[in-house]
């Protein structure tokens, strides 16, 4: 797929020469060249600017409705040549944010490859924020997260359930409780998620929820990866919430303690897709089998 559109169609949707330069990994100046490249070729402006922020013009608006089409398109080529051939074959590029990225599929596309070895996968893993991002530009095909989306243009489908825990010392004063309540968290030094985290916006709901905001808190350091944060809970920082499975090893190994809340305090992660786009008979397969795996394993 040529580059050029896809960055077009990053700029277009993030109405930013800025923000699509972090999403596409590009300095800012090489995504102005793409898209001067495409402007020369059309002998047209494509982008009007004010400030900062840019509009598609009405050629531009033209290009992006083409473009769309052209990646799905190149999605049902890659599907008949499947057919055609008797194999299946394919690239799949998914995002997923933070716990499942990190701690849940590694484990399901190791099984999934075994299946079906000549399927290339990349996974990309970032805060719910930025994996819509890429994906609405076309850098993934779909994502998992656990965040509420933004964007009308989304679609979104409940996948599985996760339990938020209280992440403590183990010689920490509440680490012989069996649950805790909501008004503990105001006690305590806390370690938070980084803005545009999922796992950041189901706390400011839990919060929410029980007549408490994050002013209520007293915030010892705010990170931007849950693997910063255990270790800083292990050094005796402060607590954390955090996913059960993100924080399983550390407690199994004893470097850790979750302890439940008395409040109800799960949340749903969910597939997300783009209404634009798509899917090719390899992400098809690949979604069926995230579906139907059996998570009472991790």
């Amino acid at each position: 797929m040529d580059i050029k559109l896809k960055v077009f169609c990053t700029v277009a949707e993030t109405e930013s020469f800025t923000r699509a330069s972090k999403i596409v990994h590009l300095s800012q100046p090489a995504v102005s060249l793409q898209i001067q490249a495409l402007e020369e070729f059309f002998e047209t402006k494509l982008f009007d600017k004010t400030g900062k922020q840019v509009s598609l013009t009405a050629a531009g608006r033209t290009l992006y409705d083409h473009a769309t089409h052209i990646m799905g398109h190149y999605n049902e080529v890659v599907k008949e040549i499947n057919k055609l051939t008797g194999t299946m074959k394919g690239a799949v590029a998914l995002g997923a944010s933070t716990t499942l990225g990190n701690y849940i599929l590694p484990q399901i596309i190791t099984e999934f490859k075994k299946i079906h070895p000549k399927i290339k996968i990349k996974l990309r893993v970032a805060n719910t924020e930025r994996i819509e991002d890429l994906m609405h530009a076309g850098f993934i095909d779909f994502g998992i997260v656990e965040g509420k989306t933004s964007r009308k243009n989304t679609k979104t489908e409940k996948l599985i359930s996760d339990q938020l825990v209280l992440v403590i010392h183990p010689k920490h004063t509440l680490a012989k409780k069996r649950a805790v309540s909501v008004l503990e968290l105001t006690r305590e030094p806390m370690i938070l998620r980084e803005q545009g985290s999922g796992t950041r916006q189901h706390m400011e709901k839990f919060l929410d929820a029980h007549g408490l905001n994050i002013n209520d808190l007293h915030v010892a350091l705010i990170m931007g990866s849950t693997e910063a944060i255990k270790s800083s809970v292990e050094a005796g920082t402060g607590m954390a919430i955090l996913s059960r499975w993100a924080v399983k090893k550390e407690v199994e190994d004893g470097r850790l303690k979750a302890v439940r809340f008395k409040e109800d305090f799960t949340r749903d992660f969910t597939l997300i897709y783009s209404k634009k786009s798509l899917l090719s008979h390899a992400d098809k397969e690949l979604l069926l089998f995230i579906k139907n795996y059996s998570y009472d394993t991790f």
